[in-house]
């Protein structure tokens, strides 16, 4: 994802081919196939044993994120940081999720500036003032832990360091809100609301999501004031709180990829991801990182 020289937005640039997961390290379900099987119909509620299961998955891939730190500078390319995303997960003896799922051609989503989702890492050199965001999920332990979250590449201006702040913010609000008893809509209500305080729109048309056992297993999260949303919040669920917000319009369009989401306006998206179980007190964060532990 290059940036066009006249608009400074993001354009396709070169993705290398998949890279190879050691023999030994346990493959989800659809790998090699071009449909996984979603949802899994076995619901969203988990036993002490297999919580056990998704939170080390969970600690793998926040972990991750956490050891990309060091390596979100300007010049690095977004696939540079893929290959060292891919290398940690694979040394922790965890398979990337998105490799191989629906297609997804690469370790990690990396999603820059004005993409809102799933970006494919490519030959994209990171500049001074970008804003990034990187999205991992490990599968072990039969298992899959999802978790996302946002980089400041150098100095940033202060509308978008202001974007990345207040989304981390609108995130923790949402998992807050995430009671026993109440409907999953209450999430989204949290959220949009808060994010409206700043003039953001919150994207309604990417959700959260049940994981675990599958990578998406059919439960919607909303980030936006959604009532139909009925689902009620029961101890024993799993599942993801990941706003997006915008600075500008939340209309998208998508790459020829079939993959990248990007803003119609080039206005700059932000984005964090928890993989959240609920416990009979409330939420309980599966993916903080190991220095938050």
């Amino acid at each position: 994802m290059p940036k066009h020289l006249d608009t400074g937005l993001l354009v396709p640039g070169t993705v290398t081919p998949m890279r190879s997961v050691p023999q030994h390290i346990e493959r989800p379900e659809y790998v090699g196939r071009t449909t996984p099987n979603e949802p899994d119909g076995t619901g969203d509620f988990y036993t002490p044993e297999e919580l056990d299961r998704v939170r080390k998955a969970s600690r793998i891939a926040a972990a991750t994120l956490e050891h990309l730190e060091q390596f979100v500078r300007p010049g690095v390319t977004t696939e540079e940081l893929d290959r060292h995303a891919h290398e940690f997960l694979v040394a922790h003896d965890a398979y990337p999720s998105t490799l191989g799922y629906r297609g997804f051609p690469k370790s990690s989503c990396t999603s820059l500036n004005e993409v809102i989702c799933h970006g494919i890492p490519d030959d994209t050199a990171l500049e001074e003032g970008d804003i990034l965001n990187i999205d991992v999920t490990a599968y072990a332990f039969g298992m899959h832990g999802d978790t996302n979250r946002m980089y400041l590449v150098g100095e940033v201006d202060e509308e978008s360091r202001l974007l990345v702040e207040r989304t981390r913010e609108a995130m923790m609000r949402g998992i807050k809100a995430a009671r026993p008893g109440r409907q999953v809509s209450v999430i989204g209500r949290v959220i949009e609301k808060y994010a409206g305080r700043f003039g953001y729109q919150s994207v309604r048309d990417y959700t959260g999501h049940g994981v675990g056992r599958s990578f998406h297993s059919g439960l919607i999260i909303p980030h936006y004031d959604a009532p139909h949303f009925t689902d009620v919040i029961e101890p024993g669920m799993i599942f993801t709180v990941e706003p997006m917000l915008v600075t500008g319009s939340q209309d998208w369009e998508q790459w020829d990829d079939g993959w990248t989401v990007v803003t119609r306006d080039g206005s700059r998206c932000a984005q964090f991801e928890h993989t959240v179980f609920i416990t009979e007190q409330g939420p309980e964060i599966l993916t903080l990182p190991p220095s938050q532990l």
